[in-house]
């Protein structure tokens, strides 16, 4: 069976939305961008050749929509190139990667784009000074969906529970109650995100490939990490989602603007045209859960996609887990046993950011960059997934 290799990164800055420095681009304009300079590190790749350009984003509609992915092709100028876009929320450009590795493996194509794009700018109204509300910009909490009969059903939890796209920050105070995870805990968590990244400031910039906006400005950091943020700074900010929550500003991730962009080929394509792969795609898997805790989505996968690479949590080198809140990522670490050593090394989404539609590449990036800053060889990203799902995927390092 054909392996499947990742032979070029890239990613973008990741902005504030409404507020942050790429907030007026567009979304299509971005992915080209990223994609065209993922393309430019392996100039002996012919562009003309690409199978497929499969592009993730969490909202395809407005200026995300009419198959933003063949758009992209287009503004390339890649007219012969098709294109598809994929939504599985926050694990869009991740579900991308799978469908290009899958494509490889059943030889049904050599030389894939596997990329990702949000723009929260687009979309959001008001403060965005967090996840707040859903990834569905239609939301409306006026015509919720009434409770259901669920199989966690908990009498810790009060009231009606709405179903499936409710907002992201209610499943967070879910999960966080069900699990017993205390505000103190949750911040404690976020700061060390906000450390962890201050502390990472030469890795992080060699993980973003500067962004040329539309007025020519050159962006080449993320807007989000704020290196003095203090526990007392955190402990001092009122609950999002609920009067009682738990939930905060600092201890989830900001809503994000960015783009990310891998090109995956086969092992023997890349051979064949002198590329040095990255990384191989081991394995990849995708889990379900009861949508109001889907922040506890990353457990199943992260055992599925394990299982399926015939690894144990002890065999992985480097763990990303997607910081969408601190809520859902401690009981996540903890039901898996992942050592906090391995995960997160150089901090996260809660400092950084999350572009639904770029963050599954966004976060291979990572790490692919992460093991080989320290000379690591597997690595396993995960992330809960909008609507009650979980996302993994395995790689191994080869440069």
């Amino acid at each position: 069976m054909p392996e499947a290799v990742i032979v070029a990164m890239a990613r973008t800055p990741i902005g504030r939305a409404v507020k942050g420095s790429l907030a007026r681009e567009r979304p299509d304009d971005m992915a080209a961008q990223v994609i065209s300079q993922a393309l430019a590190k392996i100039p002996e790749l012919d562009p003309r050749g690409i199978d497929d350009i499969l592009l993730g984003c969490g909202s395809p509609g407005g200026e995300q929509g009419f198959n933003m992915a063949r758009v992209v092709a287009v503004l390339l100028g890649l007219d012969g190139v098709p294109g598809c876009t994929v939504t599985r929320y926050c694990a869009s450009s991740l579900q991308t990667t799978r469908m290009a590795a899958h494509a490889i493996r059943a030889g049904e194509g050599e030389v894939f784009v596997s990329a990702g794009v949000e723009s929260c700018s687009s979309y959001a109204k008001g403060e965005a000074d967090s996840i707040a509300g859903t990834m569905n910009p239609l939301f409306d909490p006026a015509r919720e969906r009434t409770a259901r009969a669920v199989p966690w059903s908990d009498p810790r939890l009060s009231g009606e529970l709405p179903d499936v796209y409710i907002e992201m920050g209610r499943t967070a105070e879910n999960v966080a109650v069900l699990h017993g995870i205390t505000r103190a805990e949750m911040d404690e968590y976020a700061l060390l995100s906000q450390q962890r990244t201050a502390a990472s400031a030469d890795f992080w910039s060699s993980d973003i490939t500067p962004y040329t906006r539309a007025d020519g400005a050159v962006i080449g950091a993320d807007d989000s990490p704020r290196p003095g943020t203090t526990a007392e700074g955190l402990a001092a900010l009122r609950p999002v989602f609920r009067e009682d929550g738990r939930t905060t500003a600092g201890n989830c991730c900001p809503l994000s603007d960015g783009a990310s962009a891998l090109v995956i080929t086969s092992e023997a394509r890349a051979r064949e045209l002198g590329l040095r792969p990255l990384a191989r795609i081991v394995a990849t898997a995708v889990s379900g859960i009861s949508p109001e805790i889907m922040g506890l989505g990353p457990v199943e996968a992260t055992r599925k996609v394990l299982r399926l690479a015939g690894l144990t949590v002890g065999d992985v080198d480097l763990f990303e887990i997607n910081e969408a809140f601190a809520a859902q990522l401690i009981p996540c670490g903890r039901e898996l046993g992942i050592p906090a050593e391995k995960l997160n090394v150089h901090g996260g989404a809660i400092a950084v950011g999350h572009p639904f539609g770029s963050t599954g590449a966004r976060i291979t990036s990572t790490l692919v960059n992460a093991l080989s800053f320290h000379d690591k060889e597997i690595g396993l990203e995960t992330m809960c997934v909008g609507g009650g799902q979980g996302m993994a995927m395995v790689v191994e390092r080869l440069a």
